[in-house]
């Protein structure tokens, strides 16, 4: 099978390595790809939104399989455009993408079905939006851009100045451009953060081993949100019957609604949940793969992920027995300095073999280049360094073993992952 890779990022790298193992996979590609996806796939220079680049080059190549991995394509209606070419797609069509792309469209299907959430209210007006939060009086609050926001378009606000500065500046200064044409003001919820990412078919739901993101830039999980600093798993808090719960109240819930909505979703379904005082909540859905929750998920997949995709794409998950490894994953994210603001790139990276890895560890490379036979730094997430053991601790203590013998000018990362809010 001739797979092409739409991406550039950690996760589109976890995701190669996987296919990589299915004796299925005679060749991938990824487009565009990264320095150290290059070690791995041939990568070929097309924008992840250039959609019809992307058709072109698919059938150019006979692509068996084309998997659209980033939410921006999805919601721009990639797999729409590959289907309609007679191409085989991983992901979910643009009218069932929404779940991620409108946070409006989410909240208010889980309001019509009964899954649970923290109540809210939705405004297209600044000035409103404001009114309400004076009159409601209840701090923290949480303040949401509709669209995609690279992760950043929630604010958590602890008084009215910061809300009042939340909407002005996603709602008139348009920091997230269209995305905050409305916005979503919700009430703060407390308890344990679990990610569950889940495969489906449309029908059937069948939720992968859970994991816990770090999204804060600093120890201590303080400074500005990311797109994720760390991750492991399993989550200490999800437990087996927490899993059942949510398996009734809210991920099968969630796939039968958007049935019934007509927007059947295929792909994986990633699930942000809240595990309050009143039970789980959902904080967020997104449409594909979780980044960095999928570099401490894959490795634990023994199922043949190629597998797993068609399954998905033929409706026929419900027969196929999809098995985990009992072991623990940490991933510590190596991050560029001053990252998410402005950083450098272009740093040489240090401590990496020729293809980008280290021993005693697996490094995903997020924000990389490869030039004159270097590693370079190319984005503000750098690398993933990832790593199993039979308990969290030893998988954490592989991974920033690791960590310490890669370095570049500025590299910045938590010392903290897997032992904050963690019950020991």
């Amino acid at each position: 099978m001739r797979i092409l890779m739409i991406g550039s990022g950690g996760r589109e790298h976890a995701l190669i390595r996987k296919l990589k193992e299915s004796p299925r996979c005679e060749a991938i590609y990824c487009a565009p790809g990264n320095g150290g996806i290059s070690k791995d796939a041939v990568c070929v220079n097309i924008s992840v939104e250039d959609i019809d680049g992307v058709v072109s080059f698919a059938k150019e190549k006979h692509i068996d399989l084309v998997f659209v991995a980033p939410d921006d394509p999805l919601a721009a209606g990639m797999v729409d455009a590959l289907e309609a070419a007679g191409i085989r797609a991983f992901g979910p069509r643009k009218n069932a993408a929404v779940i991620e792309s409108s946070k409006v469209f989410s909240k208010d299907l889980m309001k019509k079905y009964g899954i649970p959430t923290a109540g809210y209210e939705v405004f297209d007006d600044p000035q409103k939006a404001v009114d309400y939060i004076v009159e409601q009086n209840k701090f923290p609050v949480v303040v949401k851009a509709d669209g995609l926001a690279l992760g950043k378009g929630v604010v958590i606000c602890q008084n009215l100045n910061e809300a009042k500065d939340a909407v002005h500046s996603i709602m008139e200064d348009k920091i997230f451009g269209a995305s905050g044409n409305q916005v979503v003001i919700e009430e703060f919820i407390t308890g344990p953060e679990v990610s569950v990412l889940s495969f489906t078919d449309g029908k059937t739901v069948k939720p992968m081993v859970s994991s816990k993101d770090h999204k804060r830039a600093y120890d201590g999980d303080q400074g500005l949100n990311t797109g994720g600093m760390g991750t492991i798993s399993p989550n200490p808090h999800y437990s087996d019957e927490m899993a059942d719960q949510c398996m009734k109240e809210i991920f099968q819930p969630t796939i039968d609604a958007m049935q019934k909505e007509g927007r059947p979703f295929q792909g994986c379904l990633y699930f942000g949940l809240m595990l309050t005082q009143d039970g789980p909540k959902v904080i967020e859905y997104n449409s594909r793969f979780g980044d960095p929750e999928t570099q401490v998920v894959l490795p634990r997949l023994k199922t043949d992920l190629v597998d797993i995709l068609e399954a998905c794409i033929n409706g026929t998950l419900r027969d196929m027995e999809i098995q985990w490894s009992g072991d623990a994953a940490a991933c510590v994210v190596m991050a560029s300095g001053g990252y998410p603001k402005a950083y450098p790139k272009g740093i040489e990276i240090k401590g990496l073999d020729e293809n980008g890895q280290i021993d005693g560890a697996v490094v995903y490379h997020a924000g990389t280049a490869y030039r004159d036979g270097k590693f370079l730094t190319n984005g503000g997430r750098v690398l993933g360094v990832t790593a199993c053991g039979a308990t969290l601790d030893e998988a954490l203590d592989r991974a920033y073993n690791a960590v310490e013998r890669i370095s570049f000018d500025g590299a910045h990362y938590r010392k903290d992952i897997g032992r904050i809010g963690i019950k020991s």
